[in-house]
């Protein structure tokens, strides 16, 4: 997570020290298809490389650094590329004459912004964004209970990556209040768990379990 020496919400983009632009896409559901595609690719192949990793190598090190790999290549790519074209933010650090870090967070503002953003993209953007760490967050809790240390390490720095992307992501759409960061994270968690067990519910309603079968009846006794 970035450290706020000193933060700084959705500049005016005229007093932007570096040029903030979308850019445009090619029309359709679908924009920008190259950045929708690098925005799951590179979290996915880390993810997917790191469950069937083991299947095909014994070296725990060829496999951190690959995986390492991956992940890097994606913080830098959501972070930089895919969160400025898909939903118009940006969040990035600069220091001052003085030395002093300031993080900045935007947020592109209207009605370009919805001239530009694709519907779609913004939901696959998010749902990326979300989702990504979910399984990460089980796969730790997978390596904590099978008691894989070194495995834990490698899954720590992937929950470190992909959750400074949501944090500085969140804190561009919804402001620089930590607690309103909070409150979104809460309703979104709810959410998904309000969704899942009542989807469990229809499906028990709409598939009851089948009767158990009938004893054979007893043979006849001469």
């Amino acid at each position: 997570m970035p450290h706020l020496d000193d933060s700084v919400m959705a500049p005016l983009i005229e007093d932007n020290p570096t040029p903030f632009r979308i850019e445009p896409g090619s029309g359709g559901a679908l924009p920008h298809p190259v950045v929708t595609f690098f925005h799951i690719a590179f979290r996915g192949a880390a993810l997917f490389f790191y469950i069937i990793c083991s299947w095909f190598s014994d070296s725990f090190i060829t496999s951190f650094i690959i995986v390492v790999l991956l992940l890097s290549l994606d913080f830098w790519t959501v972070k930089n590329v895919t969160g400025r074209i898909m939903v118009g933010l940006r969040w990035w650090n600069y220091i001052d004459d003085n030395g002093v870090s300031h993080w900045v967070y935007e947020s592109k503002k209207e009605p370009e912004r919805s001239m530009m953003i694709s519907g779609t993209e913004s939901k696959i953007f998010w749902a990326g964004l979300f989702v990504f760490p979910f399984f990460w967050g089980l796969m730790f809790i997978a390596a904590f209970f099978s008691l894989k240390f070194k495995w834990l390490v490698l899954v720590i720095i992937a929950l470190a990556l992909n959750g400074s992307n949501v944090y500085g992501y969140l804190k561009c759409k919804f402001g620089k209040s930590d607690k309103s960061i909070h409150e979104t994270l809460t309703s979104v968690t709810s959410g998904f768990i309000r969704d899942q067990v009542v989807q469990n519910v229809l499906n028990s309603a709409m598939n009851p379990q089948s009767a158990p079968a009938q004893q054979n009846p007893p043979h006849n006794i001469v």
